[in-house]
């Protein structure tokens, strides 16, 4: 009967610790198209942890306040402006009926996956495949609006591919896996861009010259990691990364300087607009903060 009872009290923390470890999520007509990232820890204890991008300002966010019901979850945010709150149910290794909410009304509804493992790892053995030139220096050709209600606000001139500021974000035609990335872009001042891998994890573009580095910085991997030092030049001046990215595990060299060096990325970025991280994504061209150019976006694919 002991063993009946304990059993009794400890399936219901049994079914809470299913919400533990990491979730890709897809909100539904979200405005601009995002994809969010979930991390719960301790579900089951009493005092559950959790961490989330994103709620506001793109950044990965410490969760406030974390409430485990039975199959239920509630996370949420305390802000000036109000309560941030987020509920949803756990199905296998699913998150449904999840529903956002401000203040108590209801925004905007969304579902979410378990994060897949992604086992490959950058150990020499990866072959370099022909390089592609993603920017013909001519059009726009392999290029599209990420949004369609926002003027595109991009043209090609004497070779370079010129945003207005605020414009749309550009994203790929052709969608890649592993691959190595040279970029050269330049920025004017106080600008902010940046480029993101498979529609998920951005490698942060931003005027900076002679700040120390954050991972809000140019070459972070963007609210996640910060480059080792800062390897920007005086906005105008023509910059370049070169970027390596297997499974989920990324190198940048920027301006010579390796910055990230074999850095294993966690999960989703703010700029993410593809939850579905097991599979091949198309690039992102951030156009909607200040003026950026690029001149150069040589893709080179790695394969066994």
């Amino acid at each position: 009967m002991r063993a009946f009872l304990l059993l009794a009290l400890c399936a219901p923390l049994l079914a809470q610790s299913g919400f533990n470890g990491r979730w890709d999520i897809t909100p539904h007509k979200h405005p601009r198209g995002r994809a969010w990232w979930l991390e719960i820890s301790g579900a089951g204890t009493p005092k559950p942890t959790g961490k989330f991008v994103s709620a506001y300002a793109g950044d990965m966010n410490t969760i406030d306040e974390i409430k485990v019901n039975g199959n239920s979850l509630t996370f949420s945010f305390k802000r000036p402006e109000g309560l941030l709150a987020y509920t949803t149910k756990l199905q296998g290794d699913k998150l449904i009926d999840g529903v956002y909410t401000e203040n108590g009304t209801q925004k905007m509804t969304f579902s979410g996956v378990r994060a897949p493992e992604i086992n490959e790892t950058d150990d020499g053995s990866w072959k370099k495949g022909k390089p592609v030139e993603l920017f013909n220096g001519r059009d726009m050709t392999g290029w599209k609006p990420l949004l369609k209600d926002v003027p595109l606000g991009w043209k090609v001139d004497n070779g370079i591919l010129v945003n207005a500021p605020k414009a749309n974000n550009l994203i790929s035609e052709g969608k890649y896996w592993n691959f190595e990335l040279h970029a050269e872009f330049r920025v004017g001042e106080h600008s902010n861009s940046g480029i993101g891998l498979r529609a998920r994890y951005e490698i942060q573009i931003l005027e900076d010259y002679g700040k120390p580095p954050d991972t809000h910085s140019n070459a972070a991997l963007y609210s996640r990691v910060a480059a080792s030092v800062n390897p920007s030049r005086k906005a105008g001046e023509w910059q370049t990364f070169d970027i390596r990215l297997v499974g989920r595990t990324v190198t940048v060299v920027a301006n010579g300087k390796k910055v990230l060096d074999k850095v294993k990325i966690e999960g989703l970025t703010a700029v993410a607009v593809d939850a579905n991280e097991g599979q091949p994504g198309p690039f992102i061209l951030q156009g909607d903060h200040g003026s950026v150019e690029f001149r150069k976006l040589t893709l080179t694919p790695l394969t066994k």
